[in-house]
């Protein structure tokens, strides 16, 4: 059997890696393959993956578009990697190719996996480096902007003085908890 693993960390995930592009690249190569798709962070529990990790058998084949689908750490992908080969499964990283059961190949794989664990570090101390730079300035706030203003809220506020919730909300578009958060902060 030659199954695709497709994940995202969340739903609306884009630059050639959302759900729809992955499955696009893995049938491009494998038409038969069986795609099992998952919605979950990498850092977090892959259930749908680490099924298909106990299903997969000798002469199966697993297919994934990159490194970062498959595992998170060279720790971890190196456990899968011999897990894996244990049972006689081939493994595809596509954008690498197949991961050979050799000396070099395992060379390859462990370089690979530690190039993809230092850039994922890369990335977070980047991140933490541009918020710590970002709480300087004296107006920032955490969290995503507010949907709506403080005039709207105010509006939809004095509205409750002669509308139910339900109203309001039919009427602005804020929602029954939005306005009951805004209540209780005496906006």
């Amino acid at each position: 059997m030659i199954y695709g693993y497709v994940r995202v960390s969340t739903k609306g995930q884009e630059d050639g890696n959302s759900i729809e592009d992955q499955q696009q690249q893995i049938l491009n190569r494998y038409h038969e393959a069986e795609i099992i798709t998952e919605s979950a962070s990498g850092a977090k529990e892959r259930a749908l993956f680490n099924a298909l990790l106990d299903r997969l058998q000798e002469n199966d084949l697993l297919a994934v578009t990159t490194l970062d689908r498959f595992c998170r750490t060279a720790k971890e992908g190196l456990e899968y990697i011999d897990r894996l080969r244990k049972k006689g499964v081939l493994i595809h990283i596509m954008n690498m190719g197949i991961i050979e059961d050799t000396v070099m190949g395992r060379l390859i794989a462990t370089n690979l996996l530690a190039f993809a664990e230092f850039e994922r570090a890369m990335i977070m101390e980047r991140t933490q480096r541009g918020k710590a730079i970002a709480k300087q300035n004296p107006n920032y706030r955490e969290g995503r902007p507010p949907k709506y203003g403080r005039k709207q809220i105010e509006h939809a506020l004095s509205l409750l003085s002669s509308r139910t919730y339900r109203e309001v909300e039919e009427i602005t578009g804020i929602s029954k908890s939005t306005l009951i958060r805004a209540k209780r902060a005496d906006f």
